[in-house]
């Protein structure tokens, strides 16, 4: 933090899309500099290419730098980890601009790791240009968790409105059945249970599970997911003192509102969970990796190439995954110091107990 500002670390995402402008967009009033200090990962050249396609917007005080060690308080600092020749094409996808959003999410990790910077915000890539360029990974999910070390993270869609994670993530729909195992759904749900108590404030969090299976496989009609896997991990996480309930069939669960009734939902693969949560809150929707050391968000939308360099992006989302990333970032402080609070109470407690002389036995 910088003078009890949380820094706040974004990157440039695909160049070609709406990742400038939707930052821009959200950075514009100098207002919001009074809350964190914003630190953009990219091109000082790409930033004022887009500023200038945008209508109403003031000045933005820049500092563009080589570190981020050297951020102002209050300006939007841009780290400048871009050759300067880089091409900006609006709408296009292509190799340069995928190449270029590795180099700005690895300096961003990079900083994120040296605790140089407090959370992560990711703009939207192209994850099949990146892929082309040597990028192994799925999404900034995978890669996330690859970089930090940790043997699980689940992607969770989160707003005021309705949280869901998904069991499986970034894989084919035919490969769901034969990823979905007993474990990986009590893990999700052991995940999503400390994310919400750590990172949301909810005391005891209950979670929804859904079915794989059209109404919830119709006793076995329909396929036999739910009785082989799925109410056994149930069983199993609730031994485990979770609060997980289901399953039940994702048409009527969100079609009748029963979301709403619950903390968060666990679906089963992507689409399951996102095109509801999206149908829902995609206005205001962030997508936050749960289960990592640090805190990374990101707007619940893509590149939307269509609109790039059009001034049509609404930035509502990356507003939103900004203010997430620090309000969970502090949520996190205040847990932590809470439970070192109680562990060191029930140190004194327990010596205390040792201390005190024993009862005396009676006869």
């Amino acid at each position: 933090m910088q003078n009890g500002k949380v820094i706040v670390g974004i990157t440039q995402g695909d160049g070609n899309g709406i990742g400038y402008e939707v930052i821009i967009k959200s950075l514009a009033d100098a207002r919001i500099l009074e809350g964190f200090t914003p630190v953009i990962y990219g091109s000082s050249k790409l930033f004022g290419f887009y500023k200038k396609t945008l209508h109403n917007i003031d000045q933005i005080d820049t500092n563009v730098i080589s570190s981020a060690k050297d951020a102002h308080a209050k300006r939007v600092n841009i780290v400048n980890c871009l050759p300067d020749n880089v091409f900006v094409e609006p709408g296009q996808p292509s190799s340069d601009a995928a190449a270029a959003a590795i180099t700005s999410l690895e300096r961003a990790v990079a900083d994120l790791k040296a605790g140089i910077i407090d959370v992560l915000v990711t703009a939207p890539i192209n994850k099949k240009a990146m892929n082309g360029e040597g990028f192994k990974y799925t999404g900034h999910t995978e890669y996330l968790e690859n970089a930090f070390g940790v043997d699980d993270v689940t992607m969770f869609m989160v707003s005021d409105r309705i949280k869901v994670g998904v069991a499986t993530e970034h894989i084919p729909l035919k490969d769901v059945p034969t990823a979905l195992t007993e474990a990986t759904i009590v893990s999700k749900l052991k995940l999503m249970t400390e994310s919400l108590k750590r990172d949301f404030g909810v005391r005891q969090p209950r979670i929804a599970v859904l079915s794989l299976n059209p109404h919830s496989g119709d006793g076995g009609l329909l396929g036999d997911e739910e009785q082989r896997i799925i109410i056994p991990a149930i069983e199993k996480a609730k031994e485990q003192g979770i609060d997980a309930f289901g399953p039940y069939s994702p048409d009527g669960f969100f079609g009748l509102g029963h979301y709403a009734k619950f903390d968060a939902t666990l679906a089963m693969y992507h689409d399951q969970g996102l095109a509801p949560f999206k149908a829902i809150a995609f206005d205001d929707g962030v997508n936050f990796t749960a289960g990592l050391p640090v805190v990374r968000t990101s707007p619940d939308h893509g590149t939307a190439y269509d609109m790039a360099g059009r001034d049509e992006a609404d930035p509502r989302s990356m507003m939103s995954a900004i203010f997430t990333a620090i309000d969970i970032f502090k949520n996190r402080l205040a847990y932590d110091d809470l439970q070192a609070g109680k562990m060191k109470e029930r140190k004194l407690d327990d010596g205390g107990r040792r201390e005190r002389p024993g009862r005396p036995q009676i006869a």
